[in-house]
């Protein structure tokens, strides 16, 4: 691994649409972070009009999200900077940061992750696991349905062995008030 490599944390879309070219995967676990359906979308899976809900990191002093780390080579790091930040900051509902990601297996690496800014507007921290079920179950934007975005998450979370009880409970919730 070269120093100046560039370790990019994935927690929801980027598990199953990462967008840039990676020299490795590794799951992860971010601490001081929960995996949480906190921001409205006004852009990919909802509109003005009808928002829907996607991921981001809700600060947690006792929170911990697992995901992936990505690590991308140091030649293009500018470019998958530019593109994660054209992809994630449409709205500047978060805020990137770099926190330290630990390795299941051992190893720890700082990595950009992107955190949602609660003074934001689009913030919707609190937002009852059932009500959450509502609007993913209905919502559609210019990405595709909400649903879609949910079940990818965590079918690939499954995928890489990482459980997320929450959102496997919000899967079977959004089956049962589907349209």
């Amino acid at each position: 691994m070269q120093q100046n490599d560039l370790w990019v944390f994935g927690y929801g879309s980027l598990l199953w649409r990462t967008g840039f070219e990676y020299l490795e995967c590794r799951v992860a676990t971010l601490r001081g972070f929960n995996r949480s359906f906190c921001l409205t979308s006004i852009h990919y899976r909802g509109t003005s009009d009808a928002p829907g809900l996607v991921l981001a990191l809700d600060p947690d002093h006792l929170g911990e999200c697992h995901g992936v780390g990505f690590r991308v080579a140091a030649d293009l790091a500018a470019d998958t900077m530019a593109y994660l930040r054209e992809r994630e900051l449409v709205s500047s509902a978060y805020i990137e940061q770099t926190h330290p990601i630990t390795f299941h297996g051992g190893g720890v690496a700082e990595a950009v992750c992107y955190v949602i800014d609660q003074s934001h507007e689009q913030y919707a921290g609190g937002l009852s696991i059932e009500a959450q079920a509502v609007i993913i179950a209905k919502a559609a934007g210019s990405a595709g349905p909400n649903d879609e975005y949910l079940f990818n998450t965590a079918e690939h979370l499954t995928e890489l062995g990482i459980s997320d009880p929450e959102l496997e409970r919000l899967v079977a919730l959004v089956h049962r008030v589907a349209p």
